[in-house]
């Protein structure tokens, strides 16, 4: 079967790429057939390569100092962009940080058009499959926006400089390519979709039964905040998601429903707290799962190349496991009782 991140020939049955870690459960028809033998591996060769290096393939050493060096761009970036916004360091720094601004972005500018142009080598049918399918990421719109406030700012210099440096921040969304938190959390909300459906449901109700209720007991007592529903829906958001609204009350009726709505906002923080942490942990046993699987399929023929070692490694990296669980898992595969 042929890997569709670094086309490396796997075995028929393997889960996961002996090379990238990608997962061929998944892969399309098109690459578990053999490859197209009129593609010269000399034309893919310089673009397959990069495109290793900026993916951050295991095959390529190279990789790893890419990722560092990206990630020192960034948060280098984003702490600049933040103390540029104090007028004092503002005043006595602003050639610095613009120098800075400029070369920045002729390296993220330069990075995205490398990975643009690599990644033409991905699929052997159509060079531009593979770069429609990063420009249009999510990770492909990040790297974009990574350079369009420089260029707005040159294009549109009377543009907010406050909006600019928020779109300067996004950069740190850069990094979540080289952490899975934030894609743990998406997946973790994802599966769990039902359950926070069922969780906002339940705050809309409290927040217009609540809103309802003090608009009936301070309707009167102070209109300018209660006065209608919609003024009294701003207090129970505030109320509910921080456990003590922004308005005090002025009759004991009102206190009476305070009370209530802050005692409500502390149990929908705990039933999104239970939702998130039951989905962390669905999404972990998932992932030991899958990494007993392969550790399986390694262990199948009694003999473990050095590639499969690596790609056990890099597995177990990429899954946050301890060398105990991967050792529990190991003896569970090889039928060892547990201690």
């Amino acid at each position: 079967m042929k890997c569709p991140q670094c086309h490396t020939d796997n075995a028929s049955d393997n889960l996961f790429c002996s090379e990238c870690d990608a997962d061929l459960s998944t892969a399309p028809v098109s690459f578990r057939a053999a490859p197209d033998a009129s593609v010269s591996k000399h034309s893919l060769g310089l673009r397959h390569t990069v495109m290793e290096i900026l993916e951050g393939s295991p095959a390529q050493p190279l990789s790893r100092y890419v990722e560092w060096l990206i990630t020192i761009v960034v948060l280098v970036n984003c702490s600049a962009v933040i103390l540029d916004s104090v007028p004092e360091i503002h005043a006595v720094h602003k050639d610095f940080f613009h120098e800075l601004e400029f070369w920045s972005v002729m390296f993220f500018t330069t990075e995205y058009v490398m990975r643009v142009w690599s990644l033409g080598a991905k699929h052997t049918d159509s060079a531009w499959r593979g770069r429609r399918g990063y420009i249009f990421s999510p990770f492909g719109l990040v790297d974009f926006l990574a350079t369009v406030p420089y260029y707005l700012h040159v294009f549109f210099p009377a543009l907010d400089l406050r909006i600019l440096r928020v779109l300067r921040l996004l950069r740190i969304l850069k990094l979540s390519k080289y952490n899975s938190a934030l894609q743990d959390l998406f997946s973790a909300v994802h599966s769990e979709r039902r359950a926070f459906g069922s969780a906002a449901f339940l705050l809309l109700i409290a927040t217009i039964v609540s809103a309802s209720l003090m608009h009936i007991a301070e309707g009167h007592a102070q209109p300018q905040h209660f006065g209608t529903i919609p003024h009294s829906i701003y207090w129970a958001i505030v109320s509910i998601t921080s456990g003590y609204g922004n308005i005090e009350p002025a009759t004991k009726l009102g206190e009476m429903i305070a009370l209530l709505t802050g005692f409500l906002g502390v149990c929908m923080a705990a039933i999104m707290t239970g939702i998130v942490a039951s989905a962390f942990a669905s999404q972990m046993s998932r992932k030991k799962s899958a990494y007993l699987a392969q550790l399986r399929q390694v262990l199948s023929d009694g003999v473990v190349s050095e590639a499969e070692r690596r790609t056990l490694k890099r597995l177990q990296a990429q899954f946050r496991l301890t060398d105990k669980e991967v050792q529990t898992m190991l003896d569970q595969a090889q039928g060892k009782p547990r201690k």
